[in-house]
C-alpha cells in the first residue's frame, strides 16, 4: 500500500492539536479540504483515526498507534530527500538559492560575483518563490539557503539571520479617494477590501493584509491572486488594495496602480534563512557571508 506523505503530515497536525480548524491554520489549507484529506487517509488504511464530536476531533487506538509512528518516519524521509538533491547539487558544483520576489534582488548580482572570487567553478541557481510559495523551495528541499520575507510559515524550524528592512507601503487602485495622499494612516485602510494571496499561505496572507496589527475580524477579501502579474492587475482594476513592500514602487510599477507610504504598521524583513542540512557546508557559509557583508556595507551607507 502507497500512502502519499502529504496525507500523514495532515493527519499529525490534527493530532496533535485535536482540533481541524486549527490544523488547517496550521498547514495553511482549506478546513473542508483538511477533512476531505483525513478521510482519503482513513480510507487507504481501512480504519477510523478520529472519533469527531462538536468539542473536537480525539484519536482513536488506532489513531494512536499511527501517531505515535508517523513522526521518526516522515522527518526520515525529509532527511533522505534533503540530503539527495543536496549531494546531486554537490556533486555538480551548484548553489541553489531560494528567492522571494522583491527580496534583495538588487543585491543578487553583486553577491554572485563576490562568491565567485573564491568559487569560480559553481553556479548559483536561482529557485524563484511566488505567492504560492513563501519558502521558495526551501520546504522542499530544493534550495540550500533562501533570501525570504519574514514572516514565513515554519520559519521557527529554519536557521534565520536577519539582514535588514524596509517600510511596507500600500498599492492602491489610481482612482482611490487616498490615491492623492502623501501619506496614509494604517486605520484608514481596516475597512478596504485586499488583493489577497490564495487561503493555503495562512498567516503569510494574513500578515500582507495588515492582519499584524489590527483585528482579525476587520480582514475583507476583494480577490485572489496567485502572481505579481495577477495581483498588480487585480488592484488596477479597483478589486481591493494590497500591502507591498516599499522597494515594489521602484520595481513594479503599473498602469493604474499607485504606491503610497503607510504610517502605523510595522516594516517587513528580509532575512537569509537555511536548513539544518546547509550548516556545516562551507560553500553555503561562505554565500552566507558573502550577503551579510554585502548588505552590511550598503546598509552602512544607507544610514552615513
Amino acid at each position: 500500500m502507497d500512502i502519499d506523505t502529504r496525507l500523514l503530515r495532515y493527519f499529525l497536525a490534527v493530532a496533535d492539536t485535536e482540533n481541524p480548524a486549527r490544523a488547517a491554520q496550521r498547514l495553511h489549507v482549506a478546513q473542508p479540504t483538511l477533512a476531505t484529506q483525513i478521510k482519503q487517509l482513513e480510507q487507504q488504511l481501512g480504519v477510523e483515526l478520529f472519533i469527531r464530536s462538536r468539542a473536537g476531533w480525539t484519536l482513536t487506538a488506532a489513531g494512536k498507534v499511527l501517531a505515535a509512528q508517523v513522526p521518526g518516519l516522515l522527518a526520515g524521509w525529509d532527511r533522505i530527500l534533503r540530503d539527495t538533491k543536496s549531494d546531486a547539487s554537490r556533486a555538480a558544483r551548484v548553489l541553489r538559492l531560494g528567492l522571494v520576489h522583491s527580496a534583495a534582488e538588487g543585491y543578487i548580482p553583486e553577491i554572485i560575483r563576490v562568491f565567485h572570487r573564491l568559487h569560480p567553478d559553481w553556479q548559483v541557481d536561482i529557485h524563484s518563490g511566488g505567492w504560492t510559495d513563501p519558502t521558495a523551495g526551501l520546504d522542499e528541499g530544493d534550495v540550500d539557503v533562501a533570501l525570504l520575507r519574514l514572516p514565513f510559515p515554519g520559519q521557527d524550524g529554519y536557521h534565520v539571520r536577519e539582514l535588514f528592512s524596509e517600510p511596507r507601503w500600500i498599492a492602491l487602485p489610481e482612482n482611490h479617494p487616498l490615491a492623492d495622499r502623501e501619506d496614509i494612516a494604517f486605520r484608514e485602510l481596516w475597512d478596504e477590501p485586499y488583493v489577497a494571496s490564495p487561503a493555503e499561505t495562512g498567516w503569510w496572507r494574513d500578515y500582507w493584509m495588515g492582519l499584524d496589527s489590527r483585528p482579525a475580524d476587520t480582514a475583507i477579501i476583494g480577490a485572489i491572486a496567485r502572481s505579481t502579474d495577477e495581483w498588480l492587475n487585480a488592484i488596477a482594476n479597483d478589486f481591493g488594495v494590497s500591502f507591498t513592500p516599499a522597494s515594489t514602487a521602484r520595481t513594479n510599477a503599473h498602469p493604474g496602480v499607485v504606491f503610497r507610504p503607510v504610517h502605523g504598521i510595522g516594516p517587513t524583513r528580509v532575512a537569509l534563512v537555511w536548513p539544518d542540512a546547509s550548516e556545516a557546508d562551507p560553500v553555503v557559509r561562505y554565500f552566507i557571508r558573502c550577503c551579510t557583508d554585502i548588505m552590511s556595507r550598503q546598509d552602512g551607507r544607507r544610514t552615513s
